[in-house]
């Protein structure tokens, strides 16, 4: 066996697997598809096989959702997932289709989309373009898009850009991702409006790509990676230029940055890792630390359904989110039942993931319905799209929901204190 053989296996720590397959209990994927093997056996078992013989190699392996609810359960810390994409990667002959590649680029079809967003919108609702969609693109007619933005968010804040500079000394920068640029704007927004109200100055990233999630996902790692490239060296650039930490609202883009680009793409990210976190995680820390006070409405009144997003699972950050809505004295928070929504990105668009996908999904929506709240919360924007499709509720992510409930002039004027009584915290916010 070769050297870059061995170092691959002891990577994922493959020679850890107990072949409990405690993995297999937690994976959404086998509860519902008799055709799929299961993570252990689709990762460390036929793995042992595929690295002597690419043969072993099968394309079931598509059905993972790459959820990492299997890591997430491994009682030895074996990655599972991570085992299961690189042999994707590495072993898969697929040829990505048209479809594949339209959902993938994210970033070249918002540009396009948002261009002309409210013929865009209106016409991906049309019985006729969905049936079009369905029979020759492969994407499922039952499948509802989210809206495209007339405005970008890149465009809003250039407006706001040299406020920021003028009016701040201390500054996080914000990778916004996809979701935020070319779909909903506003999550971006109310983010700019908490940090100031906090005293701290916005800037974005000297350049921004999609992180790479939906590439990865659909064969195209190695667009992936250049891409994971360009956001690397835009984030050295930030931390260069002392922002205090690059923050993001998105569970999935977080996560695919700080571990795939590693485990995946074969980045190195060791030098900024540490300083990419999301929003709630970074306030969360600041106000537990005394480095800032947040101050909420007296009269905002909000029954939320939190769900937690699978990469937020593996994250291990539940609890930044979850307890800062909890600092809400009006948010009445109701933790649903951890389990998969089903969309995984673009997984629950294809045609042939549909009905598996809605069918992994089910028992959370029918606890939302249960439970009735005034909305569903969340941290992961693919998981809000298939809850407002599959339920009647909407979802807001939880900077939305502190924005919503914060009384601006009043945290301001708490946080409006003089720039040497607030120590430089990025040490602080370090984690192993």
């Amino acid at each position: 066996m070769s050297e870059i053989q061995l170092k691959n296996i002891s990577r994922h720590e493959l020679e850890q697997c107990l072949k409990c397959s405690i993995c297999t209990v937690y994976c959404p994927v086998s509860a519902v598809e008799p055709k799929y093997p299961g993570p252990k056996h689709s990762g460390p078992d036929l793995m042992r096989y595929r690295i002597k013989d690419a043969a072993f190699f099968n394309e079931n392996l598509k059905m993972c959702l790459n959820c990492k609810r299997c890591e997430v359960a491994c009682p030895n810390d074996v990655k599972v997932g991570d085992i299961i994409q690189e042999a994707r990667i590495k072993y898969s002959t697929h040829t990505p289709s048209l479809r594949d590649r339209m959902l993938a680029n994210t970033d070249f079809v918002g540009t396009m989309a948002t261009m002309v967003a409210p013929v865009v919108n209106f016409s991906l609702g049309l019985k006729p373009a969905k049936t079009v969609l369905h029979t020759v693109m492969g994407i499922d007619k039952h499948r509802t898009f989210p809206s495209y933005s007339r405005q970008k968010f890149e465009t809003w804040f250039k407006k706001e850009a040299e406020e920021q500079q003028k009016q701040f000394t201390r500054f996080v920068s914000y990778f916004h991702g996809c979701y935020v640029n070319y779909n909903y704007p506003q999550l971006g927004k109310d983010l700019v409006k908490i940090m100031n109200a906090c005293n701290y100055g916005v800037h974005l990233l000297e350049k921004e790509k999609c992180c790479g999630v939906a590439l990865i996902a659909n064969g195209l790692s190695a667009q992936a990676k250049r891409q994971g490239t360009v956001n690397l060296k835009s984030m050295r650039r930030s931390i260069e230029n002392r922002d205090e930490a690059i923050i993001t609202t998105s569970s999935t883009c977080t996560f695919t940055m700080r571990d795939e680009y590693k485990h995946l793409l074969e980045l190195d990210n060791a030098d900024v890792r540490d300083s990419l976190m999301l929003a709630t995680r970074f306030l969360h820390t600041l106000i537990t630390a005394g480095k800032i006070r947040l101050a909420f409405k007296k009269d905002y009144r909000k029954k939320v359904a939190y769900h937690s997003a699978c990469h937020m699972e593996r994250l291990g950050w539940i609890v930044y989110s979850t307890e800062l809505m909890r600092m809400v004295p009006g948010l009445d928070l109701i933790m649903l039942e951890s389990q998969c929504c089903g969309i995984a990105g673009t997984y629950g668009f294809k045609k042939e993931n549909y009905e598996r996908s809605q069918q992994i999904g089910a028992t959370l929506f029918d606890h939302i319905n249960e439970v009735d709240p005034d909305c569903v919360s969340t941290d992961c924007e693919t998981c809000k799209w298939q809850i407002e499709m599959s339920t009647k509720y909407k979802v807001i992510n939880p900077i939305s929901l502190i924005a919503e409930a914060l009384d601006v002039e009043e945290t301001r004027r708490l946080n409006t204190v003089h720039e040497a009584d607030k120590p430089h915290i990025q040490g602080d916010l370090a984690m192993p």
